[in-house]
């Protein structure tokens, strides 16, 4: 069974174009069956830099935990943050 697709329309600009997303389904301007998977290799997470204020004790602890693991203390903190909010 061939579902028949309608025409996505012309967008003036981005946020035309989000309006219209948010508000319609793509199964019906687009067959899903034929897309395929890219891989963008070269593509880095956005990462923002930010300023946390921490007593030593406790940044000397992550340092501690991070050196015994041979990792860096802020990976170390990133990957503690990530895995608390997966378990969440």
């Amino acid at each position: 069974m061939n579902k028949q697709l309608k025409e996505i329309p012309a967008f003036a600009n981005e946020v035309q174009e989000r309006v219209f997303w948010e508000t319609h389904d793509s199964t019906d301007y687009l067959d899903w069956t034929k897309a395929q998977s890219v891989v963008l290799p070269n593509l880095k997470p956005t990462t923002k830099t930010i300023s946390l204020r921490l007593p030593q004790h406790l940044l000397d602890s992550i340092k501690a935990a991070a050196n015994a693991r041979d990792v860096p203390y802020q990976s170390l903190i990133k990957v503690w943050l990530q895995e608390k909010l997966h378990d969440r």
